[in-house]
């Protein structure tokens, strides 16, 4: 079976949801890796604030020359490490009590980002509960970007344009991404409780004002513009980067409302893709290129999701289930390739 999907597939045989994973999680349960490491991330967190400490305290020194710019780049690469703090929260990764992770999720999300927790949270775990399901996914459901070529035949007038054109669009529109996350923390308030509303835009309203007030106490107005466009842009360009291979091309489960053949195991191994690499790539895409393993086990602490790769390869390989894997450069070509595919019929008419 291909590692690049564009169409859905069929559902296959019904099979027992947890037949085919409950081995594995046995073994990975009984060699502890689903324990917490909290001290890995208290160092992790540590790091990043004291990091994130030194470019403000940079930004008031030098705010009144050019040279202030190239303090944007490094702000937007350790936003995307806030990022991974603030989603590794998000599955109950850091600590086993949920307050906890809240707490850690709001500071790093709402407070540090601007980019709201509950929105993200909420919108994540339904995408981990079930994977390219375009009825069910809400990173597939047809935005900007469509998925399926379903989806595509609908478009017209400038969103017809935008999927014509969307695999060369991709890259640009990425730079957008860091300005929409906030847009779409801010709209979701309403939807929040009162109290959770009330807790997440105070927040909310207290990153943009330290911001604002960061950038026009220290520099001039015309660099304080260069400098919040060049760090959101290239805060959105990390984090797209980052979450662009994962699922993008891979296979998509039956839209079939009824349609729940696959187990756990399939449903997640199928529909994700790895990333080979080293360090430099754990540490640039924040784990998130073990994204089989992360989502067969979202709770699992980030350093461990190295290890159990072997032993979820060879599980995979036992039962004879696809276990896609590739390069970095690779996986973007893939995903490029299935959007570029996704709006061939429009290019043709």
């Amino acid at each position: 079976m291909p590692e690049n999907v564009s169409s859905v597939v069929e559902r296959p045989p019904r099979v027992s949801a947890g037949s085919e994973f409950t081995p594995l999680l046995r073994t990975v349960k009984g060699q502890g890796l689903l324990d917490r490491r909290q001290g890995w991330y208290a160092l992790a967190i540590a790091g990043n604030a004291l990091v994130l400490a030194g470019i403000v305290a940079g930004v008031v020194l030098i705010g009144h020359s050019w040279w202030v710019l190239l303090l944007a780049p490094l702000l937007a690469v350790m936003s995307a490490r806030t990022a991974f703090i603030g989603h590794d929260a998000g599955h109950s990764q850091i600590a086993g009590n949920r307050s906890v992770n809240r707490l850690i999720g709001l500071v790093h999300g709402n407070l540090l980002l601007g980019m709201s927790y509950g929105w993200w949270n909420d919108k994540h775990n339904r995408h981990h509960a079930n994977p390219n399901h375009i009825h069910k996914d809400p990173d597939v459901v047809a935005d900007v970007l469509v998925f399926t070529s379903g989806q595509a035949v609908d478009r017209s007038g400038f969103r017809r344009w935008l999927t014509r054109n969307q695999a060369w669009l991709f890259l640009p529109l990425t730079l957008l991404e860091g300005i929409a996350l906030k847009v779409h923390g801010f709209q979701d308030l309403r939807r929040q409780p009162p109290r959770e509303r009330a807790v997440e835009g105070f927040l909310l309203v207290a990153h943009v004002s330290g911001y604002v007030t960061l950038l026009l106490s220290s520099m001039p107005l015309g660099t304080a513009l260069a400098f919040a466009a060049l760090h959101q842009a290239l805060f959105g360009l990390h984090l797209g980067l980052a979450f662009a291979p994962n699922h993008k091309g891979m296979e998509m489960p039956d839209p079939d409302p009824d349609g729940e053949g696959w187990g756990h195991l399939r449903r997640q191994v199928l529909t994700s893709r790895n990333i080979r690499g080293g360090a430099v790539t754990d540490w640039f895409l924040g784990g998130l290129n073990y994204q089989i393993e992360h989502h067969l086990f979202p709770s699992m602490p980030r350093p461990h999701l190295k290890l159990v790769r072997p032993l979820v390869r060879a599980h995979c390989r036992e039962l004879g289930i696809p276990y896609a894997e590739t390069g970095l450069v690779d996986s973007y070509r893939q995903a490029l390739r299935h959007m570029y595919e996704v709006g061939e019929p429009l290019r043709v008419e």
